[in-house]
């Protein structure tokens, strides 16, 4: 072929149309690299010394609220588009046909509303951001809430959530929330903090701790694994030994996580649990290879999607169950200074803030942790990183930017706190939970990335997620250089405006209550 085309068309132009042809292809090439690249590519940097003036990282997550829930108004924040004090805003309510203006909500109690992985695209409303109440009407979601809303059911209904307009719209403000105002004032907010996925609770915690959610075929087999954000975890698994004779078939996370580079890199860990919900381990072993996992249920205790760690294959062939710990050990931990470089700590359902969990409930047992800290030895040298896993079906005004085919999701509430945050300081970069994951790596792992490719445990994920192009760093939110600041210790049951829930009407009542919403 090639001695026929050189008699056609000549010895020169032969050359010429081989190089045309290897440029094409180099060219080609590069733009498979830009593609494949695409938003994990980033830049290559220094890693500043000074970071490792943070020698304890301690990652607090609460649940199910958006920025606009929270801060909406905070000054100085990216919060709900007003003039003169009023919103410009609304989302349409189709079962009367009014638009349903955000509002300030004094309700402790709340409902929130739809906040599943199908449930984002139709709130986002191609960027219009105006689907949360017609969301809302989905049926029957009302049911699925834990715990169960009171019996006249309709969210609708005032006399239901409480009073006003649907809770989805409902804002809240200092005097509800001066607690977690003060820190803003004080430490560092983050007004664009976006989950890292758009979805519920299970998966985002997934990424909290692996940058990663998926289902995975094979028991403990990182490449039969694939992105998942609907139901991560399923498939087979191990049957783990539960309370009163019961069993559970434990969810089979077998990529890799965190965990697996900082035991490798030998950087301390653990993760803290309420007392009542497994597993965890009873006896508490020094070595995890004898730790026995139980399985328990209490309303009190972390509930398993929020405690995931646990059923990762690497905490398991590690030998790391011990470190999963209840709340006690958090609380001996910080008064003797022995906490580890890393932290998680997960709530249980009643203290969680998730709907219908009271708000004050929540503030007053993250204030206690947060000073359990602040009065340790250990402050010094600490970072707090507070969040709240999704945007629980509340409404915000920003739209998420598009990352991958997972994430982002809403933006959500974050607060840096730490004796080098800044002080009154409003990030604006683009953030989301992967950005805590990279903090970690920099301080601890030299900048090691949770990367098929460079980690020693490879996996099918699709990207880097720490090194996304549009992704912040936190780092950003210290200054390093400054006197470390002392402890802002808050009481941990402030005064507000929040106000409790009416009684739940008696069934009889409930049925003669009306099914029509009331106007706004």
């Amino acid at each position: 072929m090639l001695r026929w085309v050189r008699a056609r068309v000549g010895r020169p132009l032969l050359i010429l149309l081989v190089g045309i042809l290897l440029v094409l292809v180099v060219l080609a090439g590069a733009l498979y690299a830009v593609m494949r690249l695409g938003q994990q590519a980033a830049p290559s940097r220094e890693i500043p010394a000074s970071i490792h003036k943070i020698q304890h990282v301690v990652i607090i997550m609460q649940e199910n609220r958006s920025f606009d829930n929270y801060f909406g108004t905070y000054p100085g924040a990216d919060g709900i588009p007003m003039k003169n004090g009023v919103p410009t805003v609304c989302n349409p309510n189709p079962r009367d046909n009014t638009c349903i203006k955000p509002f300030h909500s004094r309700n402790d109690v709340e409902l929130g509303g739809p906040h599943g992985a199908g449930d984002t695209v139709p709130s986002v409303n191609g960027g219009k951001m105006d689907g949360f109440v017609k969301r809302l009407t989905t049926p029957g979601w009302y049911q699925s809430i834990w715990p169960p809303p009171p019996v006249c059911g309709d969210p609708f209904n005032p006399r239901c959530t409480g009073g006003g307009p649907p809770d989805v719209m409902g804002y809240h403000t200092r005097a509800d929330l001066p607690n977690y105002w003060s820190y803003a004032d004080h430490f560092v907010l983050n007004d664009r903090m976006f989950a890292p996925a758009a979805t519920y609770s299970l998966p985002v915690h997934l990424y909290m701790v692996s940058a990663w959610s998926a289902v995975c075929s094979k028991p403990n087999v990182a490449s039969s694994c694939r992105g998942s954000v609907a139901d991560p975890g399923k498939g087979p698994g191990v049957i783990l030994p539960g309370a009163a004779g019961k069993t559970a078939t434990a969810p089979n996370y077998a990529w890799t996580d965190l965990t697996y580079l900082l035991n490798a890199h030998g950087v301390s860990w653990k993760y803290y649990v309420a007392l009542g919900t497994g597993p965890y381990c009873t006896n508490s072993p020094a070595n995890g290879a004898t730790c026995k996992m139980t399985m328990q249920s209490s309303t009190r205790g972390t509930p398993q999607l929020w405690n995931v760690l646990p059923f990762f294959t690497t905490v398991q062939q590690d030998h790391q169950q011990s470190n999963i710990q209840t709340l006690d050990h958090f609380y001996a931990d910080a008064r003797a200074g022995t906490l580890p470089a890393v932290s998680w700590i997960a709530p249980s359902g009643v203290d969680s803030e998730h709907p219908a969990a009271p708000i004050s409930t929540g503030v007053a047992y993250v204030t206690d942790l947060i000073n359990r800290i602040m009065r340790g030895p250990d402050w010094p040298s600490t970072a707090i990183f507070l969040a709240w896993d999704d945007w629980g079906g509340f409404y915000d005004h920003v739209v998420p930017p598009r990352v991958d085919q997972s994430g982002y999701g809403l933006r959500v509430p974050a607060l840096v706190i730490s004796p080098y945050a800044k002080k009154g300081y409003i990030d604006h970069q683009t953030l989301s939970f992967d950005a805590y994951l990279t903090f970690i790596e920099d301080d601890f792992l030299g900048g090691q990335r949770l990367d098929p490719k460079t980690d020693g445990r490879p996996d099918p994920r699709p990207d880097v997620r720490e090194d996304a192009r549009v992704l912040g760093d936190v780092i950003d939110d210290f200054d390093f250089a400054q006197k470390p600041r002392p402890p802002l210790l808050l009481p941990t049951h402030p005064k507000t405006d929040l106000l409790p829930p009416r009684p739940t009407p008696p069934a009889s009542a409930a049925a003669t209550l009306s099914p029509t919403p009331q106007r706004p």
